[in-house]
């Protein structure tokens, strides 16, 4: 089984975390789960979920997802001695990425995004805030030379979505592909399928 860490952070972005966890908590997988108090916030604000618990965000309890206080730094998780397959901030606010960049770990997500990363495992980024200063990208370019992985919530039009859920399971469907997992959610490109181009 492997073992993966989410974040869950103060960006707008609810349902691309939620759907993350569903799709990690479904497979083989045991999540290690921390959410911010300000991405408690936006999920109660974007998803109704009052109490950022397991069973809550799942609609069902999981005995694969082990849910931590944003504030235990002496969790397992916040060691490099714990292995995982990786880490995941879904979504990654602004602070939390800054955070990562200056190399500060005064929470729990941030503390386990340093440990990934000094670890060289595969740390996965998902900001959705936009648009974006100088000091931002700056600090997307100084957590990517640090081994993170850069993955904006951009969802791809070409498979024709046709509701919002097609939109999320598009970016969650990209991330579980940088985590190695498999999934059978709708995001691949097929030619065959493409409509034909207008002639010029």
């Amino acid at each position: 089984m492997k073992h993966v860490v989410l974040g869950i952070t103060g960006a707008s972005g609810a349902p691309y975390a939620r759907r993350l966890l569903q799709c990690l908590a479904d497979s083989d997988t045991h999540v290690h789960l921390v959410v911010s108090p300000h991405g408690a916030r936006i999920l109660a604000e974007e998803l109704g979920v009052r109490r950022p618990t397991v069973a809550d965000l799942l609609g069902r309890p999981a005995e694969n997802v082990t849910l931590y206080p944003h504030r235990d730094q002496a969790a397992r998780i916040a060691s490099g001695s714990f292995l995982t397959a990786g880490m995941v901030i879904c979504p990654c606010s602004s602070n939390t990425l800054a955070a990562i960049a200056a190399g500060t770990a005064d929470d729990l997500v941030a503390r386990a995004a340093m440990v990934t990363l000094k670890e060289a495992r595969r740390l996965i980024l998902v900001p959705r805030e936009m648009p974006l200063s100088q000091i931002e990208i700056a600090n997307m370019l100084r957590a990517s030379q640090a081994g993170a992985l850069i993955c904006p919530a951009c969802p791809g039009f070409y498979l024709r979505p046709q509701r919002v859920e097609d939109l999320v399971d598009f970016v969650v469907g990209r991330v579980l592909d940088l985590l190695g997992i498999s999934h059978r959610l709708a995001i691949r490109w097929d030619p065959a399928a493409a409509p034909p181009a207008p002639e010029e």
